[in-house]
């Protein structure tokens, strides 16, 4: 691990204008995925900012009969508050099928959207990687791809985002509330904050310079059957190859977001229209277009059976 400095940040105006105005800064709050970065030399940053006593770790209700969830509230509370488990019982199911018991302990909520991703050529500083070093090309395209991605990739890079939270908050179109370098603030939809790789893999999310997200609020509950169904190589502890999370009414339609996929949480309302027809419909919509490599073509497969497992599971 490469030297670095460290302070604590104030408030959350004070945390992005350091970020934003000193070069090789970053935010740390948990360090579950930072840290283990910086240890293979992936990530080099100069300077710490922990931002962990900001008090931005409390859940509460909203005006409106959502949740406005604090930044920092770590994924074991949010998963066991009574009000997510009652009201958000998809984000509650995919929080616990993430990481482990101690991870889930010191990660956040805003860690968790802006994890990195798992492609074992990001990892291997010995291999070319336009997300890790923007133009030195792509050692997945061609090597071993069987757990990326199959949909919205493209020539620069074939990596999955591999948050579960991530899945659960699309499907709840759930907003992302953030503050500005220069103190402004902004409101940015869940759908609208990771980015697709196309010719700059490395630029993964929209937020500006020294941006930092302060909360996520979920809008009022919605009415059905909460499922999260993540497919793995084993049974804990472990990356999904595909990941459903849904939310099936009593007529048969509803909502569906697929993990594991593609480089961002993956989700085609026009999909969502072919509910009731049944899963091979679904399916067919959502991965339009998909571009898989021979070793995970599997999973176009792997989405349709899954998929079929969620609606049957909502129809008993």
């Amino acid at each position: 691990m490469r030297p670095f400095t460290y302070e604590r940040a104030t408030s959350a105006g004070d945390a992005a204008a350091r970020v934003a105005r000193t070069p090789g800064a970053k935010f740390i709050a948990g360090g579950t995925n930072l840290l283990d970065l910086m240890k293979i030399e992936v990530e080099t940053p100069a300077h710490l900012i922990d931002v962990n006593g900001l008090g931005l770790d409390r859940i509460e209700p909203t005006a409106e009969g959502g949740l406005r969830i604090g930044a920092l509230v770590r994924n074991t509370d949010l998963a066991a508050d009574k009000r997510v488990r009652r009201d958000y019982a998809l984000l509650s199911r995919a929080l616990v099928a993430g990481a482990s018991g101690q991870l889930r302990n010191k990660a956040t909520t805003a860690g968790n959207l802006l994890q990195r991703t798992r492609c074992p050529y990001f990892y291997d500083t010995n291999q070319p990687c336009n997300k890790r070093q923007p133009g030195s090309g792509c050692a997945a395209i061609g090597g071993y791809s069987r757990p990326l991605g199959v949909i919205g990739v493209s020539e620069a890079c074939i990596a999955t985002h591999p948050s579960d939270m991530a899945i659960a908050m699309r499907a709840l179109d759930a907003l992302v509330e953030t503050v500005r370098a220069d103190g402004s603030i902004r409101t940015i939809p869940i759908v609208d904050l990771h980015t697709l790789p196309g010719t700059t893999p490395h630029i993964e999310t929209t937020l500006g310079k020294g941006e930092f997200i302060t909360a996520v609020t979920l809008p009022r509950p919605i009415d059905g059957t909460h499922i999260y169904h993540k497919v793995r190589d084993r049974a804990s502890y472990a990356f999904a190859l595909v990941s459903v999370g849904a939310i099936v009414r009593k007529d048969g339609g509803g909502r569906i977001a697929i993990g594991g996929i593609a480089p961002k949480p993956w989700r085609v309302e026009a999909a969502e229209a072919e509910m009731p027809r049944g899963a091979k419909a679904v399916a067919s919509r959502l991965l339009a277009g998909a571009t898989p490599t021979r070793e995970n073509a599997f999973k176009l497969t792997l989405v349709e059976r899954t998929l079929d497992a969620v609606l049957a599971q909502a129809r008993a």
